[in-house]
């Protein structure tokens, strides 16, 4: 072996990998016992929860996730089982409503307390402080790879387009600039308290005594330093550290415009 290499995070991935595959296939036994699939039951739950009225398909499309072709497969699928149909959206002549069918809806009745007693049979090997400590842990971790807004009635907002740290140090590298595990600073938005502050390629490394590896420290950071109406940074502009001091603002009205395209958020960014 390596004696000079840190092999620690090949634990930690290779048994999210490994504790994945053993997941995915007890839950596709449920599924297929009830005659779906995982990515059809995600449908059903989606439609279930938005609403009895109708979803339009770009909104289902941007829920999950995915692309007009994905969306559209699976609702096809669904369709010629008879658990959803696509009606005309009387609100925008280019979409479609879909609708769960009373089929539909009987499925997706039938399936969920099933579905949710084998998930807490896979989990049952964890007290319940450890899965409450797990779930806050992977939310961390989904935060930095699809990205974030702020939370709807924000107190502050520093106005800015930020890359999380893992991004931030593949494009440090791949610009021959030292590793920096901080969120860069993506976009400046124009009414940002730290437009004469702060410019794109920045790299947030630490706030107060919070050393930036997530945003979601950045949130906490911003949290404690609203009382004072400032936020302390040490930042990193190509190799030199700086230590700045930017005024925190009411938030801005509009959500920057490259945070989102075409209303869904980008997952390589984070809007604070």
């Amino acid at each position: 072996m390596r004696p000079d290499l840190d092999f620690a995070a090949v634990g930690i991935v290779a048994r999210l990998a490994r504790a994945r595959t053993h997941i995915d296939g007890a839950l596709e036994a449920v599924f297929e016992g009830h005659g779906l699939s995982a990515p059809g039951f995600a449908v059903l739950v989606t439609l279930a929860r938005l609403g009895p009225a109708g979803v339009p398909q770009r909104t289902l499309m941007d829920e999950l996730g995915l692309t007009s072709g994905t969306i559209s497969v699976r609702i096809d699928r669904l369709a010629e089982d008879g658990l959803v149909e696509r009606r005309a959206d009387p609100g925008d002549g280019r979409n479609s409503l879909i609708v769960l069918t009373e089929r539909g809806r009987l499925v997706f009745e039938r399936v969920v307390p099933a579905h949710l007693e084998n998930e807490r049979r896979l989990l049952v090997a964890l007290a319940d402080d450890e899965r409450a400590v797990l779930a806050g842990l992977l939310r961390k971790l989904l935060v930095e790879y699809e990205g974030s807004v702020p939370q709807a009635g924000a107190d502050v907002r520093l106005g800015l387009t930020l890359s999380p740290a893992h991004v931030t140090i593949a494009m440090r590298r791949a610009v021959g600039l030292p590793a920096v595990a901080g969120l860069l600073v993506r976009d400046v938005d124009e009414t940002s308290p730290a437009r004469e502050i702060l410019q794109p390629g920045d790299v947030l490394e630490r706030a107060g005594v919070r050393f930036l590896t997530s945003v979601a420290a950045l949130y906490a950071a911003i949290a404690d330093a609203a009382p004072a109406g400032r936020l302390d940074l040490r930042v990193v502009r190509g190799l030199d550290p700086l230590d700045v001091r930017v005024p925190l603002a009411k938030p801005l009205q509009e959500p920057h415009p490259a945070a989102s395209s075409g209303g869904r958020r980008r997952p390589d960014l984070h809007l604070v």
